[in-house]
């Protein structure tokens, strides 16, 4: 009966009027009804092997399966074993096999109610449509996202759109389509949230025409929502440091200490979400040899598995240093023998026009800022002012220029400039800058963050009005005795 196989010990009989055994067909009795179920699961298919299980009682000697709006039955002998179980096999699924099952049993001299109905669900009939997410697959917890299911049927005047989620443990959602004279309307848009873990894994979506809704389309491509927030953000650095010179090898290291097995790193595209986190087992992630494009803002993930993530981590700037360009030059005011407890200003000067000037000392990972230029002629010069200064500004200096237009690529670093700090507790061991201290940077104080500490920048001169900006033909630089390199000049 339409399409189904049977073994030799189920009967297909096509007249309701026939009687079994001598007793009259099956009506609605008072045993309790039996259970039915597939053993593939609800869609199966096209092509593919099925059987539907029936249970029923310890007393039951025959079993019947129904397909609702059918004419006749399949017909099996209860087996010998206690599992009060009968099988109905179809060896090889057709979309006529696609409906509604009902089973029922017979005990004694009288039948029991039938099952409740089973859909079986035959795919793989029709082309299959295509599954996307907007904004994007990857969404925070909390957040939303819609699930677009488009149709690829050319006829037809109505259907469904069926959105499934790998594994079974959700429903399935249905979004019903139609045509109306010549427009189309053949999309159905699932929405998904507010998102938490659970809602992370594959999904997949079928269409069906509307005169048979149990014979479904192959099925979309899988799509891999991935839910970021889970976890607690895991800590990002970049090793040896940033910025790195043009054609250096570097490496990114993502670090948690939750005994995560995979992680993932992105580059910032605008504002928009990465597309997808694809993860590794390695929390390492080598660069290589790194060219100007790599220069970005960074963050990385970790994970227990592909479908729930961290947050994710707190930025890292990649700065590319050594392109365009030339490097500017660096002295210091009064000089660069400074008693403890006085002020020293860090002077950047660039021969071409620039809008961002970069201060960066050995051995310190601070982070950067900048502000584009308003105007200015050249030379350019940006005024670092450090106060008071402390044994822990001790230490070799260079500076960077930029353009707010390429804010990751760097121009050379200019000349190391040595900083001496006599007095009080100054000395050839003294530690570096205090990341709790405050530093004077243009005349404006500022506390510097925990946060400065994971870049090696020690401090961004955001350069327009405001700022303490030297420039002009005649802008100058040290007039004290400066010592660039180790050298007195």
């Amino acid at each position: 009966m339409g399409g189904g196989n049977t073994t030799p010990s189920v009967t297909a009989l096509l007249c309701l009027g026939e009687l079994w055994g001598g007793r009259a067909p099956p009506l609605q009795g008072t045993r309790p009804k039996p259970s039915i179920r597939a053993d593939r699961g609800l869609t199966v298919p096209k092509g593919s092997p099925v059987t539907i299980w029936c249970q029923g009682s310890p007393q039951a000697d025959v079993y019947r399966l129904y397909k609702v709006g059918g004419s006749g039955f399949w017909e099996a002998e209860a087996p010998q074993d206690s599992s009060n179980t009968a099988g109905f096999p179809f060896e090889s699924l057709s979309s006529y096999d696609a409906g509604r099952y009902q089973c029922a049993y017979h005990s004694g001299d009288g039948w029991s109610g039938r099952s409740d109905p089973l859909p079986l669900v035959v795919t793989g009939v029709y082309a299959a449509p295509s599954l996307s997410a907007q904004p994007s697959p990857v969404v925070a917890t909390g957040g939303s996202v819609s699930l677009s299911c488009s149709s690829r049927f050319t006829w037809g005047t109505s259907g469904t759109l069926h959105l499934l989620k790998e594994g079974g443990a959700d429903r399935p959602q249905h979004r019903e389509w139609s045509r109306n004279g010549n427009s189309a309307r053949r999309q159905g848009l699932f929405s998904v949230g507010p998102v938490n873990a659970s809602h992370g894994g594959t999904y997949r979506c079928y269409d069906s025409p509307g005169s048979q809704p149990y014979v479904w389309s192959q099925p979309s491509d899988p799509l891999h929502l991935q839910v970021t927030g889970v976890y607690r953000e895991p800590s990002l650095s970049a090793q040896p440091g940033s910025p790195v010179p043009l054609g250096e090898r570097l490496t990114l290291q993502c670090r948690s200490d939750a005994g995560f097995g995979r992680f993932a790193l992105t580059k910032d595209e605008g504002s928009t979400p990465p597309p997808r986190l694809d993860g590794q087992h390695s929390p390492d992630f080598p660069l290589g040899r790194v060219s100007p494009t790599q220069g970005g803002r960074y963050r990385c993930y970790a994970a227990h598995n592909l479908s729930a993530w961290s947050a994710p981590s707190a930025p890292l700037d990649v700065l590319v240093a050594g392109e365009e360009p030339p490097k500017p030059t660096l002295s210091a005011h009064p000089g660069t023998s400074v008693s403890w407890g006085e002020k020293v200003t860090l002077r950047c000067r660039s021969e071409i026009w620039l809008d961002t000037f970069h201060l960066s000392k050995e051995g310190s990972l601070t982070l950067a800022q900048s502000l584009r230029l308003q105007e200015a002629a050249t030379p350019i010069q940006a005024n670092f002012t450090l106060s008071p200064v402390t044994s822990a500004h001790n230490g070799t200096y260079r500076c960077y220029s930029s353009q707010s237009s390429s804010p990751y690529l760097l121009s050379q670093p200019s000349d190391p400039l040595e900083l001496l700090i006599s007095g009080e507790d100054a000395g050839p061991g003294a530690p570096g800058p205090d990341p709790r201290s405050n530093t004077r940077v243009g005349g404006e104080q500022r506390p510097r963050s925990p946060r400065d500490r994971d870049h090696r920048l020690l401090h961004s001169w955001p350069l327009g009005a405001g700022g303490r900006l030297g420039f002009g033909p005649r802008c100058r630089g040290t007039t004290g005795p400066a010592r660039v390199g180790g050298r007195a000049v």
